[in-house]
């Protein structure tokens, strides 16, 4: 049976002088999980969070759902760090060198889901080995180091290659999508596969975030 979709309102589109008020903003429209990116300015060229701004939502009182996306030359450094900030999941990608079979275990071990992603260069063929490993599936449908990029459609027949992975070995990992994400995007992802959507700018310059949030749930 398929995931029901869901969204991820992304907080590094939130206001980051009150990042609290951000997720408090996510919450209260409905939705049940906040996306944090963590870009470290080797792997992308930008910087953004680190383990202690989790840590603060958390000491906020969000009780939000934290899917945690490190962009990360060497994630399986920063793992633990996370996990103890308050991250529910925490997801790594493919393309640096280093264990991550390892990784996603001692994800796992630390008492969080662990996810695996790849950028729209990256075949699916690369992580196929690992998705019965794992309890998400990311694929980046923009470059990613920055926000407010279009939409890239040739990711779609890789949503979909995966999703066909999903189904034929029936696994129940997250389909997610990340980038340039909007409802009009979010339907055609959800028609390839996709079952969880980052959206940034367009949740949070949304006139109404509730209505927002309940047409992805819709889709």
């Amino acid at each position: 049976m398929p995931l029901p979709p869901l969204i991820a309102p992304s907080l590094l589109a939130g206001d980051h002088a009150n990042l609290a008020a951000s997720a408090r903003a996510v919450a209260d429209c409905g939705a049940t999980w906040l996306h944090c990116d963590i870009m470290d300015g080797h792997f992308v060229p930008n910087l953004t969070f680190g383990p202690e701004t989790l840590a603060a939502v958390r000491r906020a009182g969000s009780k939000l759902f934290l899917d945690t996306h490190l962009m990360l030359a060497e994630p399986q450094k920063y793992i633990e760090p996370f996990a103890r900030a308050g991250a529910n999941l925490i997801s790594i990608h493919i393309e640096p060198a280093y264990d991550h079979r390892g990784t996603l275990a001692r994800i796992r071990q630390l008492g969080c889901q662990c996810g695996i992603v790849l950028n729209p260069g990256t075949p699916a063929a690369s992580i196929e080995a690992l998705i019965g490993e794992v309890d998400l599936v990311l694929v980046m449908t923009v470059q990613p180091g920055f926000g407010g990029q279009s939409f890239r459609r040739d990711m779609l027949p890789k949503l979909k290659e995966i999703d066909s992975w999903r189904s034929a070995r029936s696994l129940r990992f997250r389909l997610e999508v990340d980038g340039g994400i909007d409802l009009a995007t979010a339907k055609e992802c959800r028609a390839a596969g996709a079952d969880t959507f980052v959206a940034g700018t367009s949740f949070f310059k949304a006139a109404d975030k509730t209505a927002f949030a309940a047409s992805i749930a819709g889709l």
